[in-house]
């Protein structure tokens, strides 16, 4: 039977402005109570750890975890499993390592951590521009899979379909700043989780509400090499590369960091993150249900049909149990998950240059309110404009393995600056700024050189660069560069502010 993907669907159009006439809502309520900077970014600081735990599964759950994973699982069996571990094992580091740190050292953005007992300005630029590249390659994934999904469900162009997401994302951020994003992350997840649970629960019911027949059907469909790992990564210097990735990726991501200053304290901070992970482990479980099921259900090459990337496989699946009705409702709820993810991922960039940059470095911290709030949303408008061009840019690429290299840049240009300039006395600001720059650098470099790039887009025969994900290389060298540098040039100042550090670290306090 022909998919009803591609023509107008009324249902997904229905729930599609629900969703927006309920943020908007939200946007309009929160707009009323953001007066100051603290409230743009922050959210007053008021949020509470059950809600801060639902707004970071919120900002976590992306395109790439509903559309991309099963889109990857549905094509590629088994490996596509790498990305669910990988998103999920970096949550204890978060919860042990950098949760704390951020709620007791920062005020609005990472960097504030990493600069707190060094040279501010150097330190500031440098982390502004990892969080930029971390930002604009996530951003890339969640405008390519929202094009996608709109141009399905309107029957508009991509591009077109592209605008008009980043046109009310804007809207979002624009005015009601973190605390319409965190609302919007709440309502998205709720829905999301809900969604992908009948999703799954239709999927078993197929076969008995046992997964080994799903499984076993898989295998008898398209061979046991769907049950084997290597059909997606067979190379283990790949495999290790992604996923140190992922896992030290999830703990340098800005729009995750950023959500650790929206609570009044540091115990509140790690009780969020453990809601969180619970939040976050049972829906990628679900992936893996709902990719075999649209490999089982759907078939590959009806997936790749509509979309080579894979992205469109549990909208796919959700037409064939519920028909147009649910293909209606699971687009809407992916809409939701992109919208909310691009709306924290542009507050975080809008924070690096207006907070980061204009404040810290251009005024010196000398800025008023009125005057930060005011470059702050120039900064999204500037941000919504990016995104746009880099959605249409991207088109066609799978949104998870996208993510996958934002997740390298973060991991090698802001994870281990945030790492050694909290837990190693010797780390001084060339140091910082020499393991955040190269950091970034490298990591988009060789990405430009990999495989992803010169083969897949630009059509080469070869690539320079044999890892797809260069994190096996790019993580420790950004390691590497912070120590030397370090140990080469001592800092007093940045040595004998590591006990306030330790100080301020434990007993908190703003």
């Amino acid at each position: 039977m022909p998919s009803a993907l591609g023509a107008p669907n009324p249902v997904a159009i229905g729930f599609f402005f629900l969703f927006i006439s309920v943020t908007l809502g939200i946007t309009w309520w929160a707009a009323r109570r953001t007066k100051t900077a603290e409230h743009f970014y922050a959210a007053g600081r008021s949020v509470t750890g059950l809600q801060n735990g639902f707004a970071l599964a919120g900002d976590y759950m992306s395109a790439a975890s509903f559309l991309g994973i099963a889109g990857l699982v549905a094509t590629s069996g088994f490996d596509g499993l790498i990305y669910s571990i990988g998103f999920l094992v970096g949550w204890p580091i978060v919860m042990f390592l950098i949760a704390e740190p951020l709620r007791n050292l920062g005020k609005y953005t990472f960097s504030d951590v990493v600069a707190y007992r060094l040279e501010g300005t150097s330190v500031r630029v440098a982390a502004a521009i990892g969080t930029l590249a971390v930002v604009s390659f996530y951003l890339i994934a969640q405008m390519v899979g929202a094009g996608n999904l709109i141009r399905l469900l309107f029957g508009l162009s991509y591009e077109k379909a592209v605008v008009l997401v980043g046109g009310v994302m804007l809207l979002y951020v624009l005015f009601g700043g973190m605390i319409a994003t965190t609302w919007v992350q709440i309502v998205k997840a709720v829905l999301l989780l809900t969604g992908a649970s009948i999703l799954a629960g239709l999927v078993l019911l197929q076969f008995h509400m046992n997964p080994l027949e799903l499984f076993a059907a898989a295998a008898a469909k398209y061979g046991d090499k769907v049950l084997a790992p290597g059909q997606l990564v067979s190379n283990p210097f790949e495999a290790v590369s992604l996923g140190l990735a992922l896992m030290f990726g999830t703990a340098g991501l800005p729009h995750i960091l950023m959500r650790f200053y929206t609570v009044p304290d540091a115990r509140t901070a790690r009780t969020s993150v453990s809601y969180a992970i619970v939040l976050i482990g049972f829906f990628y479980l679900l992936t893996f249900i709902l990719g075999f099921g649209a490999m089982v259900i759907v078939g590959r090459e009806t997936i790749q049909g509509i979309d080579k990337g894979g992205n469109m496989a549990a909208p796919l699946l959700a037409e064939a149990l519920g028909g147009t009705g649910f293909l209606g409702f699971i687009c809407a709820v992916a809409f939701a998950t992109i919208l909310a993810v691009v709306a924290g991922l542009t507050l975080s960039g809008a924070a690096a240059l207006s907070h980061d940059l204009w404040v810290s470095v251009v005024r010196k911290g000398s800025a008023p309110e009125r005057e930060q709030l005011l470059v702050a949303r120039g900064a999204t408008v500037a941000l919504a404009v990016l995104s746009i061009i880099l959605g249409i840019a991207f088109k066609g690429q799978n949104v998870a393995f996208m993510v996958g290299l934002a997740f390298a840049i973060a991991a090698s240009a802001n994870f281990p600056a945030l790492v050694l300039s909290v837990f190693w006395k010797p780390f001084t600001t060339r140091g910082a700024q020499a393991s955040m720059i190269v950091g970034t650098l490298s990591a988009v470099i060789l990405i430009g050189l990999s495989p992803t790039i010169q083969v897949q887009m630009l059509g080469r025969p070869s690539a320079y660069f044999p890892l797809a994900n260069p994190g096996l290389v790019t993580i420790p060298l950004s390691f590497v560069v912070g120590i030397v540098v370090s140990l080469l040039a001592p800092e007093k100042r940045a040595a004998d502010g590591f006990a306030g550090l330790q100080k301020q670290l434990h007993l908190g306090g703003d």
